[in-house]
């Protein structure tokens, strides 16, 4: 089996408060990975472990080691060899809980990193931003009003830039943070259809509270209690069990 993240004992603190304890877990290349666990057992941290955004809060302190496959080779993303923060939050792209479009119109939403981060020509930006649009259903929906206040939109449609704005970028792998957690039912709905068709295509790794929704995404649960490491188990081996009971039973 391949891996998009090897985790060896891995511990993060804040303020000498620990979130996640020595937790060593290898998580799979292929499909959706969960993490699961009650609130406070530590599932965001070891999100955020993937891409060093912990380190961007006060009292961070952490230990351990974390390789992400980065463009083809496992790399420690804390070591010397990693490459610049920019370029590793590039690779490890996140989309987050609450959608965080720039105060912008779209299309400087989808343009500016593209610019920035990438250095991309107008050009080659918009055809960018076109194909990343309408590989979250959005192209349709936001053609003709793309000078227009991206917060102007709905809470789904914003979340969807946020998505399309992260592909953008052309990541190696993507991390969420519970993406529907702020969303309707029916928007809900829209983003698990996306990320199901992204499956095949990256590497996917969510932090989720819904246990309906991790069993229809997930390939692999992750689950945590008390910031340390509980068990790992594969769809497979969940729906041997009694797949309506079986995660409850686990948190």
């Amino acid at each position: 089996m391949q891996y998009c993240a090897e985790l060896l004992n891995l511990s993060v603190s804040f303020h000498k408060r620990t979130a996640i304890e020595n937790i060593t877990v290898d998580i799979p290349a292929d499909g959706i990975t969960v993490l699961l666990g009650r609130s406070g057992s530590g599932k965001t941290t070891l999100l955020r472990s993937l891409n060093r955004l912990n380190e961007t809060f006060e009292g961070y302190e952490g230990t351990g080691s974390v390789k992400m496959n980065i463009d083809g080779k496992s790399t420690d993303i804390y070591s010397t060899e990693a490459p610049p923060i920019t370029e590793l939050r590039r690779r490890i792209g996140m989309v987050f809980q609450t959608p965080n479009p720039l105060p912008m119109s779209i299309r400087r939403n989808m343009q500016l990193p593209l610019q920035l981060v990438l250095g991309l020509e107008k050009k080659e930006a918009e055809a960018r931003m076109e194909e990343a649009l309408r590989s979250v259903g959005l192209w349709s929906e936001v053609a003709d009003r793309l000078d227009q206040q991206a917060t102007r939109f709905s809470g789904g449609q914003q979340q969807r830039l946020c998505l399309a704005r992260t592909l953008a970028l052309k990541p190696d792998m993507l991390l969420f943070d519970e993406p529907t957690a702020s969303l309707d039912k029916k928007s809900s709905e829209l983003i698990e259809e996306y990320l199901l068709s992204l499956k095949g295509k990256y590497p996917m790794i969510i932090v989720s509270h819904n246990l309906t929704q991790a069993r229809r995404l997930g390939s692999c649960f992750i689950v945590l209690k008390e910031g340390r490491l509980s068990r790992v188990i594969s769809s497979m081996e969940l729906f041997e069990k009694d797949p309506d009971n079986a995660l409850e039973l686990m948190l």
